[in-house]
């Protein structure tokens, strides 16, 4: 038996083509009623839109791709699963690939020639440079939106992490539950990437407000944003001659790692050193001590940011925005006992 056309769906849900169109697209202005008419006629029939014969239509795919540095950290895979959810819900499916940290990469796959026939935008969240990112966007050749990274300039729609306001407030409350040598892990000293560098501003921001003095000592780099870097980094502090009282740590996962050497080296998670990441992921609420963190609203950032691809794929002209996500400072055992 051969497959359903959409001229079977119509007949069968006695509406025009261009309805079951609108449908299948996601269009928005479709009656509940209407729809609901559709999809059953589409369910009766097990009809599979022809996406090639679409995108010859239209001359879209219905696909965004979703560039992230790397898929297996639990930040960026739940900004993933958020993603795919806010673009199915107007009728987009997500591509998903990883740049691995790798500068030349990214320029691969924001730059790459046929297989940006493969999608209508890309929702890029990158780690290169300032000036390799305004290079790698005048060679794009689709609707460009940014995650996270950079401060915005007016050249692409950006939706933002507040990165230096979530790190003042991740310090401030380890200043209010009366820490005073309080140690940061996450700065990359060696790298031109934003990220780390606005969280290190939040870092000493907090400090000079209380009066303390930072002590390069207790600001200890990372590789990457791993649990074993945090645990590297945490040993260090630990084999100083006054080790600290207190660790922010730059990513959930750096504190996951830090948690565990303060227990490995007998010491207590809040008593001895208290601890807090930012980005509250799941692991955090079931690790022990549960983690304290600053949440960062990932569901808000998807739904953004799909919005803005999707005006920019309807309207490439339209003025490019900035959109800034909120955040939360969650007090959980590891700074609060």
């Amino acid at each position: 038996m051969p497959p359903a056309t959409l001229k079977d769906v119509a007949d069968l849900a006695r509406v025009s083509m261009r309805t079951v169109s609108n449908v299948v697209s996601g269009y928005e202005h479709v009656s509940e009623r209407m729809r609901q008419r559709v999809q059953s006629a589409i369910d009766e029939l097990d009809y599979r839109p022809n996406l090639v014969a679409r995108t010859l239509r239209t001359g879209r795919t219905g696909v965004l791709a979703l560039v992230i540095p790397e898929i297996d950290v639990p930040y960026f895979s739940e900004l993933a699963r958020d993603v795919i959810k806010a673009a199915a819900e107007i009728g987009y499916r997500v591509m998903i690939d990883q740049s691995g940290h790798d500068h030349e990469r990214e320029r691969e796959l924001l730059t790459g020639g046929d297989r940006t026939m493969l999608f209508d935008g890309v929702l890029f969240s990158p780690l290169v440079t300032k000036a390799e990112l305004l290079e790698m966007g005048a060679r794009a050749s689709m609707p460009l939106v940014l995650l996270g990274e950079h401060q915005f300039d007016g050249r692409y729609d950006h939706v933002a992490i507040d990165n230096e306001r979530a790190a003042h407030d991740a310090t401030q409350h380890l200043i209010d539950i009366g820490r005073r040598r309080i140690a940061a892990i996450g700065e990359q000293p060696f790298e031109d990437y934003e990220t780390p560098h606005l969280r290190t501003k939040g870092y000493l921001s907090a400090l000079a407000g209380a009066d303390i003095e930072p002590d390069a000592h207790l600001m200890r780099p990372a590789v990457h944003y791993r649990r074993a870097d945090g645990y590297s980094a945490t040993q260090q502090l630990l084999a100083l001659e006054h080790h600290p009282d207190a660790i922010f740590c730059y990513s959930d996962i750096l504190a996951l790692g830090a948690i565990k050497a303060v227990f490995d080296a007998g010491l207590r998670v809040p008593e001895d050193i208290a601890v807090i990441g930012i980005d509250d992921v799941e692991e955090g609420q079931y690790s022990r001590p549960t983690l304290s963190t600053v949440s960062l609203d990932t569901p808000f950032i998807a739904h953004h940011a799909v919005a803005r691809i999707a005006a920019r794929i309807d309207d490439p002209t339209t003025t490019a925005e900035e959109v800034v996500a909120p955040h939360s400072l969650i007090v959980r055992q590891s700074t609060a006992g």
